[in-house]
């Protein structure tokens, strides 16, 4: 006679049998979910995460009370911008550097604006050591288009004086807990940065050729525009999930991005992995606007 511990399995087990099965096969691991109208993290196919923003002193008071204390104190004390997104359990930390360079000659009154987002072991398993990852490379070049493609911070806005000084600002991210959609989460960390940060007042004299900065006046940027991103993975052509996370992307047959502003305005979007119906995107953009204003405050 067997006994209740072999007739009737322990939860423990089921929950071991679940991650062994995910494992080996994540597709239909998926697909039951999704046959089931649900996902395996419990949202609902267009259900977003839940979004935290902090930037400034509370976001400094929160790194201090952090596990990352030592990645956190040595990007963040010196930096003119800070803020600290979580998107879910997508953690990510920007920072804000404001240096004084000589402008292009085809650009004499616009300044620089260098983002960058990194992706470190410590944030996860899938990521190794070494030099930057090529989705690493790829994230930084498609935030840097998002940013410019928005005009929200006028480069005009960083000139100190035409042909002879203008600010760099370096928006450095770091990400310290990856699962998913980091392209969202990092944009949006970026935007609380840039909206963090203030420039001292500067001078050129031009007799000595040199830069004079205030230690005692300091303005914010001109950010002119509130915008956000919303990512969308397709799946199967017909299942549209909203804020992918790191289980769920790699699955996906087709991934899109819809960078909007809080009035509806579409900034652009981002495909990759095939194409989509005219409805879905259409879709996805109406869902992109109502995102937007979400993230607004």
């Amino acid at each position: 006679m067997s006994s209740p511990s072999a007739t009737n399995p322990s939860a423990a087990d089921e929950t071991l049998r679940a991650q062994i099965f995910q494992r080996l096969h994540p597709r239909v691991y998926l697909e039951r979910f999704i046959a089931e109208k649900i996902r395996p993290d419990g949202r609902t196919f267009d259900e977003w995460r839940n979004v935290s923003v902090n930037v400034g002193t509370r976001f400094t008071q929160l790194l201090r009370c952090s596990r990352h204390d030592a990645l956190a104190a040595g990007s963040i004390s010196t930096a003119d911008g800070s803020a600290l997104v979580r998107m879910g359990d997508t953690t990510i930390v920007c920072g804000v550097k404001a240096e004084i360079a000589e402008p292009e000659l085809d650009r004499p009154d616009q300044g620089f604006l260098v983002p960058n987002i990194d992706l470190p072991v410590i944030c996860s398993p899938k990521f190794k050591p070494g030099p930057p990852t090529e989705e690493a490379q790829v994230l930084s070049d498609r935030l840097n288009e998002a940013l410019i493609a928005s005009g929200a911070l006028p480069l005009s806005s960083l000139c100190i004086h035409p042909g002879k000084a203008v600010w760099t600002l370096y928006v450095d991210c770091t990400c310290i807990n990856y699962d998913g959609n980091a392209f969202d989460a990092a944009l949006l960390a970026m935007l609380g940065a840039l909206r963090n940060t203030t420039l001292p007042k500067a001078t050129y004299n031009e007799e000595t050729g040199r830069t004079m900065c205030s230690r005692k006046t300091r303005s914010p940027l001109q950010l002119t525009r509130n915008f956000a991103s919303a990512s969308f993975g397709v799946l199967d052509t017909s299942h549209v999930l909203s804020d992918p996370t790191a289980f769920e992307e790699p699955l996906m047959d087709v991934t899109l991005t819809v960078v909007v502003d809080d009035r509806g305005e579409l900034i652009s979007t981002t495909e990759s992995g095939g194409a989509i119906s005219e409805e879905t995107l259409l879709w996805c953009i109406s869902r992109a606007k109502e995102r937007a204003l979400q993230l607004k405050d």
